[in-house]
């Protein structure tokens, strides 16, 4: 708890009551708008090579089915094949679970900010960082950032299924009815509607910097993912392969 404690809580609050004391009206919301574009450049280069691994990895799967229809009575030799595909177009299909774990104890840090509060804490206050005079917790004169908002927490639920409807695997409508094939299209269900509401409950229960932070970060991986997808379809010969353009999203 110590170690969490110090590489993320502190850093995080230091960062968060350094900007309230630089933004105009000393106003916490753009405070925590300019964390969150701040976490974000720093994970920027993981985020980059997961968004691209990810979409690889679904422009694959029609080559990954036949592999899987081939060798469908030998699970050794096709997991093989498939690992050797992977290697072979150097995709990572495990890329995106580092960045989901890292981004959880940034949560959990900022949850403990604002459940304890910006009031001044020399203990753990950086000795070049000033604690400002007064805090806004009216984010533009609206909303009481530490307080709960049904609005931000709509706004991170939504960007949340936006996000998981972008990077859901590509799907035929020809699976095999099986164990396997229900669990699968039983993960990219909770993946599209269960986990937003999921967001949705925690992002209104903990509080609107929360969930602000939460919407704001989503939209960023959003637009990051739209331009990995124009990076690769520049790329490769045929754009047209890359089948996943926003006016998908039903």
């Amino acid at each position: 708890m110590a170690i969490l404690k110090t590489i993320f809580y502190e850093p995080l609050y230091n960062a968060l009551v350094f900007l309230v004391s630089v933004v105009p009206g000393q106003d916490l919301g753009i405070a925590i708008i300019l964390l969150t574009i701040l976490v974000r450049i720093i994970l920027f280069p993981l985020g980059q090579k997961s968004a691209k691994s990810q979409i690889e990895l679904r422009m694959l799967e029609p080559e990954i089915a036949k592999i899987k229809e081939e060798f469908k009575n030998n699970k050794e030799e096709q997991a093989k094949q498939t690992f050797a595909l992977y290697k072979k177009h150097g995709v990572n299909p495990f890329s995106g679970c580092l960045l989901t774990l890292i981004q959880l104890p940034i949560i959990i840090a900022l949850y403990y900010v604002f459940l304890n509060g910006l009031g001044l804490n020399e203990d753990i206050l950086y000795s070049f960082v000033s604690h400002p005079d007064s805090i806004n917790n009216n984010f533009l004169g609206l909303i009481d950032i530490t307080g709960k908002s049904l609005i931000l927490a709509l706004l991170a639920g939504l960007t949340q299924f936006i996000q998981a409807k972008l990077t859901a695997p590509l799907t035929s409508g020809k699976e095999k009815p099986g164990l396997k094939g229900d669990l699968m299209k039983s993960m990219q269900f909770q993946m599209k509607y269960v986990l937003p509401i999921f967001v949705f409950f925690i992002a209104y229960t903990v509080s609107a910097g929360v969930a602000l932070y939460w919407a704001i970060s989503n939209i960023f991986m959003i637009g990051q993912e739209i331009v990995v997808r124009r990076q690769l379809a520049k790329k490769h010969e045929h754009p047209e392969n890359i089948q996943y353009p926003i006016s998908n999203i039903q």
